[in-house]
């Protein structure tokens, strides 16, 4: 058994961490108290795991703990990662602060300056589906963000392929449950302003658009993304929009998916005319894609879907411990 120390774990992401880990074969979670959440700490259930230690490297490296996972805002995670890595733990980290490539780009999206450049340009961006041969070594993994994992499992195959119209543009409508803001209280999560409700936010400058651009290899120009908040607890679903004038029936769009995701463990295909809805994919890692298209007007229309605080974040984290660790990659989430 390795020990693995969760940062965080009063946040949704942290509490899905717990809940997972405490399944795994291989690993003992530890509770790492970093500070005080919005709201008090909420209640420890009986088997939440007992182990907790202060935020401290001296701590971490005297637990001897194999992995952190820091679910944490991304100024924390910029704060805490090289104490960590210092202390001789590896790191998983769920923030957006070491997605992006360069400290130019990360200030331009995330509006604050870049504080660890050089554990920036060191980290590997953990979608295990594209990046599987670069996690196993890896010291800093990041993990990705939700709204970009459900997107780039459903575009990069169709770019890479070159089904994709780029000049016609590619729209991605997004929608997610108000987990995926967070535990900290505000007026546009709470419960009044939430239900009965839906709206749009972020409008042309969400944060999770350089990813899928980096990812999908789609310039920002061919790509526009809309996020809009669900009345509800989790998950997230993808709708996107292109034309696809190479291609002559939904079937062929629906094989180059089946090459590309033949051996993943968490990628599930749907035949047309069935596309993914939320309700297939809750409390599970898996994405669920399906395909629509109209061979007159050459239009296409894929469904993504994930569960934002599982396949969108402690999932895959775990996903990329597995990958780190040894494991097998399917352990504790299947």
């Amino acid at each position: 058994m390795k020990r693995v120390g969760i940062v965080g774990y009063r946040g949704y992401s942290g509490a899905e961490l717990i809940r997972l880990l405490q399944r795994h074969a291989h690993v003992e979670p530890v509770l790492i108290d970093h500070r005080e959440a919005p709201g008090g700490t909420p209640a420890i259930r009986r088997s939440t795991p007992s182990a907790r230690i202060p935020c401290t490297g001296q701590a971490v490296h005297q637990e001897g703990l194999a992995v952190v996972f820091l679910a944490t805002p991304p100024e924390v995670s910029m704060e805490l990662a090289p104490v960590m890595l210092s202390a001789g733990a590896r790191v998983v980290d769920l923030s957006g602060a070491f997605r992006l490539r360069t400290p130019e780009n990360y200030a331009a999206w995330y509006k604050q300056a870049h504080t660890q450049p050089e554990l920036l340009a060191e980290a590997v961006y953990g979608l295990p589906e594209f990046c599987r041969n670069l996690i196993p070594a890896a010291r800093l993994v990041s993990n990705p963000g939700c709204y970009p994992t459900a997107a780039n499992l459903a575009l990069r195959p169709l770019v890479q392929a070159g089904v994709v119209d780029r000049a016609a543009g590619i729209v991605c409508d997004a929608k997610s449950g108000a987990s995926g803001a967070g535990r900290k209280p505000s007026l546009k999560t709470s419960f009044c302003e939430v239900t009965e409700n839906f709206s749009a936010y972020s409008i042309l400058h969400h944060r999770h658009v350089p990813e899928v651009l980096q990812v999908s290899g789609l310039e920002e120009h061919e790509f526009s993304f809309t996020a809009q908040l669900l009345p509800l607890h989790r998950g997230i679903l993808e709708t996107i929009y292109f034309r696809a004038p190479s291609v002559a029936r939904v079937e062929d769009l629906l094989a180059i998916y089946e090459r590309q995701y033949a051996a993943e463990p968490f990628v599930r295909l749907f035949n047309p005319p069935h596309v993914p809805d939320l309700r297939g994919v809750a409390r599970t890692n898996f994405c669920d894609i399906g395909v629509a298209f109209d061979a007159p007007t050459k239009r296409a229309v894929v469904v993504s879907a994930i569960d934002n605080l599982v396949k969108g974040a402690a999932g895959q984290a775990i996903q990329n411990m597995n990958l780190m660790l040894g494991y097998p990659e399917t352990e504790g989430l299947l």
